[in-house]
């Protein structure tokens, strides 16, 4: 881990987040020989880091921990170069290049910037959804679903994020059971319907997750409801939760100077990782509204590495 020591006033590349999109950054300018600078975050490895078996990262046919996953990305970008800094990115200046970037008492120069500070899961902010995620509660099925072959599931919300996941589920899943704080969905009129008709869904509404049943080595069993008009608490058999409440993206220090869109993510040009900002690009989930996945995260920050290259090499400071 570099030390502030260490640390050099001006660097050609910073990267701002330590998932895949970074590590992949990271990666990439190094190997161009840009020795890059990330800062990781408080949460090294990014959402990964709190997952368990991913069994659909590419070269890995038995499977790979997402913890593991994480580590090995960082090891193959340091092994080129890039340097990695503990600590979370409190302010920029994005105004002129070199943009400014400080963490707590860091403060140093970037000739470019790549944002891939990704996008939170919103969870229920219940101790035991925190305790068990990654034993049988997870925020994605497409990572996820696979495991719960045959199983009674419940998934929480009411969006078409939640519609999505839930039909996405019943390809898996025995019974998939909505349960959803209104007497109706949020969803869009296709989702909904296309919800309704599926016969392996089941809704319980004016009702909430109040505790998620389990244990770390023996999975989820059950969830405690509470019907939000009566006040009844009852409990519910399954063997899986799906948190499905929306994602919120990391871009509050962005605010005001970089283009976000109404929920706040970044907004990419085209193809490209390039934002609003000349010189700053953007990978991962901090703008994929669309994929969220480990594999399309670690190809948006192989791109953003090679734009911020190319943009380095036309765009050469005094």
């Amino acid at each position: 881990m570099t030390t502030t020591k260490d640390l050099k006033e001006e660097y050609k590349v910073v990267i701002i987040g330590s998932g895949c999109a970074g590590y992949t950054a990271a990666l990439y300018a190094a190997r161009a020989n840009l020795e890059p600078i990330a800062f990781e975050g408080i949460e090294p490895g990014g959402q990964l880091s709190l997952t368990t078996l991913v069994e659909n990262f590419p070269g890995f046919p038995e499977g790979v921990m997402g913890p593991e996953l994480m580590d090995t990305m960082k090891k193959q970008a340091e092994r080129f170069g890039a340097k990695f800094v503990f600590g979370e990115v409190t302010s920029v200046d994005l105004s002129k290049r070199p943009f400014s970037v400080i963490a707590g008492e860091i403060a140093l120069k970037a000739e470019t910037l790549i944002i891939a500070s990704g996008a939170s899961a919103k969870l229920l902010g219940i101790e035991s959804e925190r305790r068990l995620i990654g034993h049988g509660v997870s925020t994605c099925a497409t990572c996820d679903g696979f495991f719960f072959k045959d199983k009674e599931l419940v998934v929480v919300g009411g969006g078409d994020s939640a519609m999505e996941e839930g039909t996405f589920l019943t390809k898996f899943a025995s019974k998939v059971n909505i349960v959803h704080r209104r007497d109706k969905l949020r969803a869009s009129k296709i989702m909904q319907d296309r919800a309704f008709k599926n016969e392996k869904m089941n809704f319980i509404w004016n009702s909430a997750v109040q505790e998620i049943l389990g244990t770390k080595e023996g999975g989820v069993t059950g969830v405690k409801i509470r019907n939000l008009n009566t006040g009844e608490i009852w409990e519910k058999e399954c063997q899986g939760v799906f948190v499905a409440i929306g994602h919120t993206p990391n871009t509050r220090i962005f605010e005001g100077q970089v283009e976000l869109d109404e929920k706040g993510y970044v907004v990419t040009k085209g193809n490209t990782s390039f934002t609003s900002v000349p010189g700053v690009f953007a990978a991962g989930d901090v703008h994929d509204t669309r994929y969220r996945q480990a594999i399309t995260a670690a190809g948006s920050g192989c791109k953003a590495a090679m734009d911020a290259e190319k943009f380095l090499e036309e765009h050469e400071l005094d």
